[in-house]
């Protein structure tokens, strides 16, 4: 390798893979023509010239780097305040585009690498498969079954970025893909230059920056873009690849070995440690909009491969189950009934699934009359339909799409993710002590309960999954996990509630004591009864960053290691297992 200085402009050249170097070059000229059409040659010279300066100011050369970065500081002070806005705004979109480039750049590594004999480093089939060869398929079977992934989308209230931002430059990065399509010919590129150049014109003209700052259920509904448009078709993709893994890289034509073993988390909507504006109120439009989300998703989802199941009656006949099925369809909405009869004679299978959509649009619209009341009552018909098809020989179609979309309502219910709430433990110490006392309630501490009412009412509707965890943050004594399980006997007047009730152990003194808290949460009649629900599973949550602010990050990570070392001992002692660690994660500024 060439000899280059580190951090230098050439060791960047060097470095940057040629099919990535063209993107950003392309990006950039792009931007500058879209500069030019907005500002003139004046602006596209002003931009230029204070790139150039800021390159020369990293020079070897000290002498050249200081005399530039001189010259750089005079340019921005001759500048008015819209000139300097508008420089910055170049800059800003710039620095996106780069980015775009460079996560469409490593998508396309990923693909070049990705072959069905051979899955992918750091992958869950690349584990399947290294498992399966070193200790046998049934090993690496049994170890699926037992496997849970449980990613937690965490709020980020600073976050001042527009969505409006986000999807253009979501939009930049297809037309990046767009432009690797070997098939398409000459005006296909030009139009997909031409989209490239509006979206750019579209990006630079969005002003960068909410007005207002964020709200709860504005970052509720920022994470939802990533739910659509990446995670609901992704999941089932995963599942699909360990499948074949599993089958030492052979298609299979057969019943899926692979369990949904993705569950999603939130703390968006939930997490009120610190944060005022997240209500019992913001808890329950937070689970509103999740649950539109996935139902909208699923009713798509439900509604295409429907529409694909074109098989007829005489090759694929109905199975005695679907058939019921389709009889209680027919009593219960005879004219929607008629009307998908009408639209696919003689296809049961196809009326069956695009029954269901229908009624996964009820659900979403709340028409008792048509909707489904779980999402176990969806699972039940599609597999009914699954049953169908494979008893009549159609195993491709039953363990096609359909399978994919039966791992999705697996995977993210009604309620897509599961909405967990976080409260600090003096915050409940203050409530019970109103309580005890008996006289009029403060309103944080009617909120406390009105919080717990909520997560009662969530669970009515989407069933325990959706929200029963409350972490308790700064948990110091085995009161503060008691705590909660007083507050919800006061707020739900003894009626029944699933709660998971999570310490978070967040300083060193706490990380030092947690084992001997813990002894006494194990104690606790509530946490008794859901050990002896779970199969004796319990969650316990260590911080990082209170930690690393309480004795510094080294001290911190050692106390996490040695917590981590005595907890997994006395898990052991107990029969608890698996003990569940979720850390936080350590601020990077």
């Amino acid at each position: 390798m060439a000899s280059t200085a580190t951090g230098s402009r050439e060791a960047a050249r060097f470095e940057m893979p040629e099919r990535l170097r063209a993107d950003v070059r392309q990006l950039g000229d792009a931007l500058g023509q879209v500069l030019r059409e907005y500002g003139g040659d004046a602006l596209l010279a002003d931009v230029e010239r204070l790139r150039e300066l800021t390159i020369a100011s990293h020079h070897e050369d000290q002498t050249v780097a200081d005399d530039a970065a001189a010259l750089a500081e005079q340019l921005v002070a001759s500048w008015s305040l819209d000139r300097a806005d508008e420089v910055a705004r170049a800059f800003t979109v710039y620095f996106h585009l780069v980015n775009a480039a460079e996560e469409y750049h490593r998508v396309r590594s990923l693909r070049a690498g990705d072959r069905a004999d051979h899955p992918l480093a750091g992958t869950v089939a690349k584990a399947v498969e290294d498992v399966a060869r070193l200790a046998g398929h049934d090993k690496a079977k049994h170890l699926l079954d037992g496997l849970e992934f449980r990613p937690v989308l965490t709020a980020h209230p600073t976050e001042a970025r527009r969505r409006a931002i986000v999807t253009s430059i979501r939009r930049i990065a297809h037309l990046l893909e767009r432009r690797d399509d070997p098939r398409l010919g000459a005006s296909e590129d030009a139009e997909t230059h031409r989209m490239l150049l509006e979206q750019i014109d579209v990006l630079w003209r969005t002003a960068p920056l909410r007005v207002d700052r964020p709200g709860p259920l504005d970052e509720v509904r920022t994470a939802m873009s990533a739910f659509d448009d990446v995670l609901f078709h992704v999941v089932p993709q995963v599942y699909r690849r360990a499948e074949m893994a599993l089958a030492g890289g052979a298609e299979t034509v057969a019943a899926p070995q692979v369990p949904a073993f993705v569950r999603l988390g939130s703390w968006i909507g939930g997490d009120r440690d610190g944060n005022p504006h997240v209500t019992s109120a913001v808890t329950r439009q937070a689970m509103a909009i999740q649950s539109d989300h996935v139902l909208r998703a699923l009713e798509s989802a439900c509604t295409r491969v429907g529409r694909g199941l074109t098989l007829d009656a005489g090759s694929t006949p109905a199975a005695t189950e679907l058939r019921r099925v389709l009889a209680d369809a027919q009593a219960a909405q005879p004219e929607l009934y008629a009307e998908l009869a009408a639209r696919s004679p003689n296809e049961p299978h196809r009326i069956a699934v695009l029954y269901a959509a229908a009624r996964i649009g009820a659900t979403r619209r709340r028409d008792a009359d048509l909707s489904y009341t779980s999402a176990a009552e969806l699972l039940a018909d599609l597999r009914a339909v699954q049953a169908s098809l494979a008893e009549a020989g159609a195993a491709r179609q039953a363990y096609g799409e359909l399978q994919g979309l039966i791992w999705q309502v697996e995977s993210f219910g009604f309620h897509l993710a599961e909405l967990e709430v976080r409260q600090h433990s003096a915050v409940h110490r203050a409530a019970l002590e109103e309580i005890r006392a008996g006289g009029v309630l403060s309103d944080r501490t009617e909120e406390v309960l009105a919080t717990i009412r909520v997560m009662a009412q969530i669970q009515a509707r989407f069933g325990a999954d959706a929200c029963r965890r409350y972490v308790v943050s700064f948990t110091q004594s085995t009161d503060d996990v008691a705590a909660v399980f007083e507050l919800a006997r006061h707020a739900l007047d003894g009626r029944p509630i699933a709660l998971d009730v999570v310490p978070l152990f967040e300083t060193g003194a706490d990380l030092a004591a947690c084992v001997g808290i813990l002894d006494g949460v194990l104690e606790l009649p509530e946490v008794q009864a859901r050990l002896a629900e779970t199969g004796r599973r319990m969650e316990i949550m260590l911080g990082y960053s209170d930690s690393a602010k309480d004795v510094g990050p080294v001290s911190a990570t050692l106390a996490l290691y040695d917590a981590q070392d005595r907890l997994t001992a006395w898990a052991r002692e107990h029969e608890i297992t698996p003990v569940s660690y979720t850390h936080l994660t350590l601020p990077t500024t």
